[in-house]
């Protein structure tokens, strides 16, 4: 069973992810202080097991330290103190961080500090030699480089996961991401990339219905790659096409789609009802949770043994209550 479909009580083990050290209330940023995440460390700790990090204090600047800043070309930019700006220490600081990115391979995931020259992921100010900061913004050095080392790999600031479309997004990309590394492992076979493709076909269809055509034709025996390079191209387009939040019109056309797997089971006016709460999701009224449990309900009494495996309607532990706020 995929580890989504788990509550807290019954996981046999827990989703390794990245996080800036001072999302879990360690005393690392430049004044001493942390920047402590509740949901970070009091919902997302049940499913993850983090691997925190803090690039300032790993290049040995201290703590309390003075204040570093982002400097010169905004697509090349350099790291100084901002008192200073005479010290480049980006040599130091990337020497430390590109040490500890050389073992993250087995990472879901990444949690980054907002705002930081070092974790921010994007607006970031690059600042002129007048002082004044480039109308181009950044991501910090240290996200950058891990962006460009694992680019499949799901990230995402505390600050964002505030939004429910980008948190429901980045906890999908997560839980998708494990669940394939360990579905579909180094020595995996044909059959185990079809599985796990059996189990995404309506995920994937939510994102994109050209993408989801595009995987059918990968899989279906006429491309003459090898299977690690057929892997590798699979999860390369799953993980892109996944990247941006599912549209609300993408999602009534997948619900639709699944009524259909009832058409023989249930009486129209069944169909009927499920649909009207489709238009109601549609429409904005009521939230994604409220179609997909419903269906889910009468699929899992009428449906199918493929139908019931996909992972469309539990992507993430039920829970974290996500669906509830998209």
């Amino acid at each position: 069973m995929p580890l989504s479909q788990y509550s807290p009580d019954q996981l046999t083990h827990k989703i390794p992810v990245g996080i800036s050290a001072c999302l879990l209330g360690d005393n690392v940023r430049y004044n001493g202080g942390h920047s402590h995440s509740d949901y970070c460390d009091k919902v997302l700790t049940h499913y993850f097991d983090y691997q925190k990090f803090c690039p300032e204090v790993a290049a040995g600047f201290g703590t309390p330290r003075p204040t570093l800043r982002l400097e010169g070309d905004p697509n090349a930019p350099r790291m100084t103190f901002s008192k200073n700006s005479e010290e480049d220490v980006s040599a130091v600081f990337m020497t430390a961080s590109n040490q500890y990115l050389e073992n993250l391979s087995h990472l879901d995931g990444y949690i980054l500090m907002k705002k930081s020259p070092s974790c921010g992921m994007e607006r970031i100010k690059v600042y002129q030699e007048n002082g004044h900061p480039h109308m181009q913004r950044s991501a910090g050095l240290f996200t950058k480089a891990l962006q460009q080392r694992y680019p499949l790999l799901p990230v995402e600031e505390d600050g964002r996961l505030n939004d429910p479309a980008l948190r429901e997004n980045f906890l999908l990309r997560v839980f998708t991401h494990h669940d394939f590394r360990h579905s579909v492992g180094e020595e995996a076979k044909m059959k185990d990339l079809i599985a796990f493709h059996s189990r995404y076909k309506y995920m994937v269809m939510a994102h994109s219905q050209p993408i989801y055509r595009k995987l059918g034709r990968l899989l279906s025996g006429n491309d003459p790659r090898p299977i690690k390079a057929l892997k590798a191209a699979y999860f390369e387009i799953l993980m892109t096409t996944l990247s941006k939040p599912a549209a609300r019109k993408n999602h009534c056309n997948v619900l639709m789609h699944l009524v259909g797997y009832l058409k023989h089971a249930v009486d129209v006016s069944v169909r009927k009802d499920i649909l009207d709460v489709v238009e109601q999701y549609r429409r904005e009224e009521v939230n994604l949770a409220t179609p997909v449990t419903l269906l889910h309900h009468y699929l899992k009494h009428y449906g199918s043994d493929y139908i019931n495996k996909q992972s469309y309607f539990i992507p993430y532990p039920s829970p974290l209550g996500i669906r509830n706020t998209v």
